[in-house]
């Protein structure tokens, strides 16, 4: 793989992980003056109208089974991004970021039960410090052990999280990827749409002190970073990718701290680090320490 284009793939899926992290504080922000739903809507429906005519020659394309796998990706986009917002009202943003980041320790647990393949001891490993991390991440010093409803809505949303994955694992195979992303983001707009009208006053305007982060939300977090994300691991390896891409984690916590200052106990400190260390175990298994040995064994032989 040439080295110019594998650094060019691994800036790209940086500056995807620095967004979706910067995601979190964009939503913690606009949900001051804009509700959970209303933020969805506007997220989806200016990502779904941008990727629609950006792909408008595969969208007149599109066949009933396209629809019908979109639609069950779509379901499960809108209902892990729906408990997410909900969920930032009740937690800290950088809390949630590394909470949300335990669905890819999720996967391979989820998918044994679909597959009956079981998950190897990296998989294992990675469980055993995510249950660790949240347990010290929820640590309340004066009542112990408590999830509060930002919590347990944050880490429903990383089970939907997983499951999404799973979902577009299996119909990416046999279908258009990029179909499948248009139809999901059009399904979780019109779901959004119909939820915010169904449970609340629709807003006829986007505030002044919430458009900034609406529009972030939409074109930055959701149209570009999908986008970027798709193109770029085309010119990166599989590790990398997974390494560089679970850094949303950290750069969410990082944010949050800095610009809605979220303070971070000692044990919540020390549960993120566990936290972070099963999403790169579940993720890369290491395999990038093998290859970096690998690389620096054939510098040696060469020279």
């Amino acid at each position: 793989m040439n080295n110019k284009k594998m650094l060019l793939g691994d800036l790209g899926l940086l500056i995807t992980a620095f967004v979706w992290g910067s995601g979190f504080v964009a939503v913690k922000n606009a949900l001051d003056t804009l509700s959970p739903m209303y933020i969805m809507t506007l997220r989806f429906g200016i990502a779904a109208l941008l990727t629609g005519i950006l792909f408008y020659r595969k969208v007149i394309t599109i066949d009933k089974e396209h629809l019908k796998a979109g639609f069950i990706i779509g379901l499960f986009l809108f209902s892990a991004f729906t408990t997410q917002t909900i969920g930032l009202q009740y937690t800290l943003a950088g809390k949630q970021a590394f909470l949300t980041g335990t669905n890819v320790v999720m996967v391979p647990f989820l998918f044994w039960l679909i597959s009956k393949e079981r998950p190897d001891k990296f998989s294992v490993f990675a469980a055993i410090l995510m249950i660790a991390g949240i347990g010290l991440l929820t640590l309340d010093l004066n009542k112990g052990f408590v999830l509060n409803k930002g919590d347990i809505l944050t880490l429903i949303c990383a089970l939907l999280f997983a499951c999404h994955m799973i979902a577009v694992g299996i119909y990416a195979k046999k279908h258009d990827p990029i179909k499948l992303t248009v139809i999901q983001l059009g399904v979780a707009f019109i779901l959004s749409l119909v939820t915010m009208l169904v449970t609340s006053d629709p807003i006829l305007f986007i505030p002044d002190s919430g458009i900034n982060e609406v529009l972030f939300l939409g074109l930055f977090c959701t149209f570009m970073a999908y986008l970027i994300q798709n193109i770029a691991q085309r010119y990166t390896t599989p590790s990398h990718a997974a390494l560089l891409l679970s850094l949303e984690s950290f750069f969410g916590s990082i944010m949050s701290v800095i610009f809605l200052g979220d303070l971070f106990s000692p044990n919540m400190i020390v549960g993120s680090v566990l936290i972070f260390t099963a999403i790169i175990t579940a993720e890369t298994k290491w395999k990038f320490l093998k290859l970096k040995k690998q690389n620096q064994s054939i510098e040696m032989n060469n020279g």
